[in-house]
């Protein structure tokens, strides 16, 4: 078999952000090959395959694949009423898309390929392995030399798409876009708007931060930027008002051009618009000027060298607050939690293989079958994979973690409604409560003020801050029980019971400010991202959960801490007891060195000590607690 020289391929020109995707198709294409370009919407899949035929001066004939496409369609059909005249003669026959570009010597461009049915993608089998189609009744039509098949189509995970067989993914060559950097990005949007530089800063800075935030399964491409700076323009010139002071006009064009762009993941109750609010204010906080060209969001990691592709950071989910209304991020936040690998997962988990049988794939069919077997096993996997280095496996497992975690959440959230009733406080006035004031004294007489516990009539209104461990060796079934443990303290909020959720080791943040709003996803996401770090400052945990609740309109402020209480750093905890009404303990998977130490912490906060050995333990402990 003679074999004919291939032609070396010309030189591409420079694509905005596609140049090494462009040389490589380029390439794939001089040397006879299929190809299939696979990427988010928006990436530049059809502008880079008809600049390449453009230069290379072939035509392309566009296929729209989707469930109707029906083998007929694609290859051609005779004409009924010619057959009805004159026969089956191949002059009645009507040629399809596919036969056009196989006769015609042009590209077939077929978009959308996930979306095909399967026996239609069958056809195509023979064509590319042999370059030719039987057709029944016309005979076999051959491909000339210069036909080529290129196939688009969206991850996966999109919705309405379909696995491609084997059978045609072993007989194309694959080429990955991802997103462009935010520079070529900016470069797009100036080259179809126009516009200034301030707006096409602003725009592509809130569009790539749709792609990263914790509650959208699919963010916006730079179309939206493009429709995000025509509408401000035209708004800020209606409206006669400049960049700087149109934040809100910001907003109305954002709402407008992203909303629909957006999809919010499945089981977060949060509309797009409450999403893309969020993203505006840490992209332009409220009271300062529009960010600048190269400035991103907040937390945004530098772009890679050469221009490389990938996903643009977006706002952090481990994103804390010290202060209610100012962000906080501790260092180990800073730095992201810790990644864990493939081989890591199947030695520490046995069901990992059947929850994740490849990579970037997690069956969430097995993970309910092992959730309703072992929840426990469920759950600390889950919190594993959350923060697995496969980024397309973490993704999903923080999806199904908002989702399971909340839910569990949910159903330990009942809590008991009552009228007025004596309950042990440490507040100076009432009667004193001996049996509990012995429980918790020193020894040294007389008793300090501290050590004094009283009974007291309390109401309905009350505070309560759950203030959770995250030092240690936080990970699995410790961080599961610790993200519902959260989505019940935050869904059990209402008109009688403030809620806040904090986090400490040796320093402190806060994940739910006390009397703000955020949604128990939102939440539980920032703590399946935790991992063990840090020394045990009990006191300092406890006086950042003090000063929480001081604002509190409440008859009661009580602390729910969810560790060990074995202290390594900072003062004893009974130190900084003062100003909280009841201190309850949940203690996660104890030992019995720390059980003892969490039940004289307890008492000496004038609560109750709960062990917390299993998942299914959280739920009634949270109510009797929060009851």
């Amino acid at each position: 078999m003679s074999v004919e020289p291939v032609p070396a391929p010309t030189v591409p020109a420079p694509v905005v952000g596609l140049g090494r995707e462009r040389e490589v198709l380029t390439v794939a294409l001089a040397t006879h090959r299929h190809v299939v370009l696979e990427g988010p919407p928006g990436t530049g899949k059809s502008t880079l395959l008809r600049s390449v035929a453009a230069e290379t001066g072939q035509d392309v004939v566009f296929v729209e694949g989707n469930a109707e496409l029906t083998p007929a369609r694609l290859v051609g059909q005779y004409d009924p009423s010619a057959v009805l005249a004159g026969g089956y003669l191949p002059e009645n026959f009507t040629d399809g898309p596919l036969l056009t570009a196989m006769r015609g010597a042009g590209l077939l461009y077929l978009e959308e390929l996930n979306r095909i049915p399967e026996e239609t993608l069958n056809v195509l089998i023979t064509v590319l392995t042999e370059g030719e189609i039987a057709v029944p009744r016309l005979g076999t039509v051959h491909a000339t030399s210069g036909f080529r098949l290129i196939a688009a189509m969206n991850p996966f995970d999109a919705i309405g798409t379909a696995r491609v067989g084997q059978a045609i993914a072993d007989r194309m060559c694959r080429v990955v876009l991802g997103y462009q950097s935010e520079d070529a990005e900016r470069a797009i949007v100036a080259g179809v708007t126009g516009a200034g530089e301030p707006q096409i800063a602003l725009a592509v800075s809130l569009v790539r931060a749709t792609r990263e935030h914790r509650d959208l399964r699919t963010g916006s491409s730079v179309r939206g930027a493009i429709d995000l700076v025509l509408l401000l323009d035209g708004l800020l010139r209606m409206r006669g008002e400049e960049l700087a002071g149109g934040r809100e006009t910001a907003r109305d064009a954002a709402h407008a051009a992203l909303s629909g762009r957006i999809r919010v993941t499945e089981g977060v109750e949060r509309t797009p618009e409450a999403v893309l609010d969020e993203i505006l204010d840490e992209v332009w906080p409220v009271g300062s000027a529009p960010p600048e060209p190269g400035e991103g969001a907040p937390g945004d990691a530098p772009e890679p060298a050469g221009g490389g592709q990938g996903k643009a950071p977006g706002p952090s989910a481990e994103t804390g607050t010290e202060q209610p209304s100012i962000p906080k991020r501790d260092a180990a936040s800073r730095r992201g939690p810790s990644s864990t690998g493939r081989r890591e997962m199947q030695l520490r988990h046995q069901a990992f293989s059947e929850v994740s049988p490849e990579v970037g794939e997690l069956d969430e069919d097995a993970f309910a079958g092992l959730m309703g077997a072992d929840p426990d096993a469920a759950a600390a996997l889950l919190a594993d994979l959350a923060t697995a280095t496969d980024r397309e496996l973490r993704s999903a497992a923080r999806r199904l973690a908002a989702r399971v975690f909340v839910q569990v959440g949910r159903v330990g959230a009942t809590r008991a409604r009552g009228t007025r009733r004596l309950v042990p406080t440490r507040r100076p006035e009432g009667d004193l409560d001996l049996d509990r004031t012995l429980d918790r004294w020193s020894g040294i007489w007389p008793p300090a003020a501290e050590d004094l516990v009283t009974r007291n009539w309390t109401g309905s209104r009350r505070a309560v801050c759950l203030v959770v461990d995250r030092s240690g060796s936080m990970q699995g079934l410790g961080v599961a029980i610790a993200a519902v443990a959260a989505a019940g303290v935050v869904l059990a909020a209402d008109e009688r019971l403030q809620t806040s959720v904090l986090t400490f080791a040796d320093d402190l943040t806060v994940l739910q400010p006390l009397g703000r709003h955020r949604a128990a996803e939102d939440v539980v996401l920032d703590l399946v991202g935790l991992r063990g770090h840090g020394k045990t400052d009990l006191a300092v945990a406890l006086r950042g959960a003090r000063r929480e609740l001081a604002p509190a309109t409440a008859d009661e402020r009580v602390v729910v801490l969810l560790s060990d209480c074995l202290s390594t750093a900072g003062e004893p905890a009974e130190t900084a007891l003062a100003g909280i009404d009841r201190l309850h303990v949940l203690c996660p998977l104890p030992s019995e060195e720390a059980l003892d130490a969490a039940r004289l912490l307890a008492a000496r906060g004038g609560g109750r000590m709960e062990p917390v050995r299993s998942l299914t333990d959280l739920g009634a402990a949270l109510t009797r607690l929060l009851g």
